[in-house]
């Protein structure tokens, strides 16, 4: 098998200060009504105090008094929950008045903080994540999920929560939201976070999200939050030269104020050199965990925070973000264990998710680019002549840090299906994303991606064929699920079998892996998945890679005796267009093959992919959950 590919070389960590100890920032609900502490970061202002409802937003009435570690902090006693409130910021001769960059919710009308102190109550929610072995991730975007009306444009986390049991009967086990955080547009993506620790209001604010993470939990389904950390902004933030200093006309103390700042995404990166910016992004961390009681974080972009430019050349390192990684995940490890962290750096890294005390960035997991790269252009080539059988082998076969787990694995994400490219159906058939060849091709890679050992994760309405490509102006088409139910049929199948519901595919849980047949002539690939090295609940893999139907096709085996199909992406109750070849089982004689004692023939239809294994047979039925 293609040896995995060297890792490129980690920064070196320094040795940073600790993150200050004293109390985090922002706004406190003091005991028995004496009132809300503030405390907030500004180190070269002159003067700070709290301005609001409660004050008639008097800068005069609840000055903050200055400590020597640039924190200002005060009580005001007649500030209450709900109060609208900002802090009155003055540099010399120059005077702001700036969100508290800790508020917990954003007046949508007049951009004020919101005081909120939440008394949500949790019953008894005592839900744990499943382990990296058993997760099946559903990614989706919380403004285009739910659908939309004329009424309401964007989508609401009620809206997902209407969905949860349609999830959970899929197989689903933990959702991804696309980031929730506070953004300054009408429509977006999410990934322009201009208020970190506020909920984004148009999609239902914090209670919003903590109702949805609740009832996600009596689903048995958890949920995983992106955060943007590689940048803020880039617009309407106020922690732009937040105090009144800056350099080079930079964005001041949250900020690099040099070469550093640049990003794709404008000259935004924060400056992981200072304790106070350190401390900021690791408390927002915690607090999705903590107080939203979500189940894991998937970082965005974490190459622009390790380095300048992602470019892989160390004169572009940036040590200091590398440390505030490895710290924020021991944080989450120490106060937080069984939480996930997921990384997006897609530079083929095996340190992005070795242990901290190993020299890594002590990740859990991170996005394949080394799956999802060759296996899309194995799919949408259009002539089968050009597909290239030894990088999907490869694609199957790779691990980070000698674990498949520490991957996540997918044919679609929300950055796959937009900038340039579309959903698999739309790339493989433009003129007919919806007919034989876009299915076959789509349901070959997603079959790919429930049996590759990895995390396996779709992204929204992949499992109805939802085609073109995602954009935050159109929402889900749910009316494609009725058109294509069967194909969202096979999705729920893999999900099962490959969570092993039904005990019979436990081999698909585990982390052992031999590609035993690679023809490349005849595009075909076949694997094995076991739960021990020894073969312990062996699964087999055949997957046909060709619109050519194979009869009596020879794969090898590890064992004679009967071999039951569990799955068959080309059965006819996924699609009357598909030809349903093969049989219901297939017996393995002693004829040696694959260099293995054993071998069976069977039959594949164009593009299709087959889950086999021993024991009983299935005796039908709807999946155990």
């Amino acid at each position: 098998m293609p040896e995995l590919l060297d890792s490129p070389a980690v920064p070196a960590a320094p040795v940073l200060p600790d993150s200050p100890a004293s109390p985090a920032q922002g706004a406190f609900l003091l005991p028995d009504g004496a009132g809300v502490h503030f405390r907030v970061w500004a180190p070269f202002a002159t003067k700070v105090s709290v301005v609001g409802d409660f004050n008639e937003w008097n800068d005069a009435a609840h000055p903050l008094e200055r400590a020597d570690d640039g924190n200002w902090s005060g009580t005001v006693p007649e500030a209450k929950n709900g109060a609208h409130y900002k802090f009155a910021v003055v540099n010399g001769e120059k005077k702001f008045l700036r969100n508290d960059p800790y508020a917990r919710l954003i007046d949508p009308q007049k951009q004020n903080s919101v005081l909120h102190f939440s008394d949500f109550d949790w019953g008894n929610d005592q839900f744990h994540l499943p382990s990296l072995n058993e997760l099946t991730i559903y990614e989706l975007h919380v403004g285009t999920f739910g659908g939309a009306s004329s009424e309401n444009r964007i989508g609401r986390f009620e809206h997902i929560r209407r969905m949860l049991p349609y999830l959970r009967n899929m197989g689903v086990n933990a959702i991804e939201l696309m980031p929730p955080a506070n953004f300054p547009t009408e429509l977006s993506w999410g990934y322009n976070v201009n208020y970190p620790f506020a909920v984004e209001p148009s999609y239902g604010g914090p209670e919003g999200l903590r109702q949805l993470i609740k009832a996600a939990h009596e689903h048995g389904i958890g949920v995983i939050i992106d955060v943007v950390y590689n940048h803020f902004g880039p617009s309407d933030l106020d922690l732009w030269q937040f105090d009144g200093w800056q350099e080079n006309n930079l964005g001041g103390i949250y900020f690099y104020n040099d070469h550093r700042a640049w990003t794709p995404w404008g000259e935004n990166r924060p400056d992981y050199g200072r304790a106070e910016v350190r401390q900021y992004i690791r408390d927002n961390a915690l607090m999705w965990l903590r107080e939203f009681r979500a189940d894991g974080l998937r970082l965005d972009m974490t190459a622009y925070i390790r380095n300048v430019r992602a470019s892989g050349s160390a004169a572009d390192d940036l040590p200091e973000g590398w440390a505030m990684l490895q710290w924020v995940n021991d944080e989450v490890n120490q106060h937080f264990p069984g939480r996930v962290m997921i990384a997006e750096d897609l530079h083929e890294m095996d340190a992005i998710t070795r242990p901290t005390a190993d020299g890594g960035a002590g990740f859990h997991s991170q996005w394949c680019g080394k799956f999802v790269h060759p296996i899309r252009a194995a799919l949408i080539t259009p002539d089968d002549a050009h597909r290239d059988m030894d990088s999907v082998a490869a694609a199957v076969h790779a691990a980070y840090d000698g674990d498949p787990f520490k991957r996540v694995v997918y044919s679609e994400s929300h950055d796959e299906v937009a900038n340039g490219r579309a959903r698999i159906p739309y790339e493989v058939s433009s003129d007919d994303p919806g007919g034989f060849f876009a299915k076959k091709r789509s349901t070959l890679g997603a079959g790919l991606v429930f049996t590759t050992p990895g995390v396996p994760m779709i992204f929204s309405g992949q499992e109805f064929m939802e085609d073109e490509w995602f954009r935050d102006t159109k929402p889900l088409d749910w009316t494609k699920l009725e058109q294509y139910r069967g194909i969202a049929r096979l999705y729920r199948d893999l999900m099962h079998w490959r969570r092993n519901t039904k005990g019979l595919t436990k081999g698909l849980t585990g982390r052992h892996t031999h590609v035993h047949h690679v023809n490349r002539e005849g595009r075909v690939l076949s694997f094995r998945r076991m739960w021990t090295p020894e073969g312990e609940g062996e699964v087999l893999v055949v997957a046909n890679f060709s619109n050519q139907v194979l009869k009596g096709y020879r794969i090898g085996a590890s064992a004679t005796g009967r071999w039951h199909v569990r799955f068959n992406s080309d059965a006819k109750m996924y699609s009357s267009e598909f030809l349903d070849e093969g049989d219901h089982h297939f017996e393995a004689d002693g004829e040696g093959h694959d260099d293995l004692p054993a071998s069976l023939a069977l039959d594949l239809g164009p593009y299709a992919l087959v889950i086999l294994s021993q024991g009983e047979p299935d005796k039908g039925g709807a999946p155990a959950v």
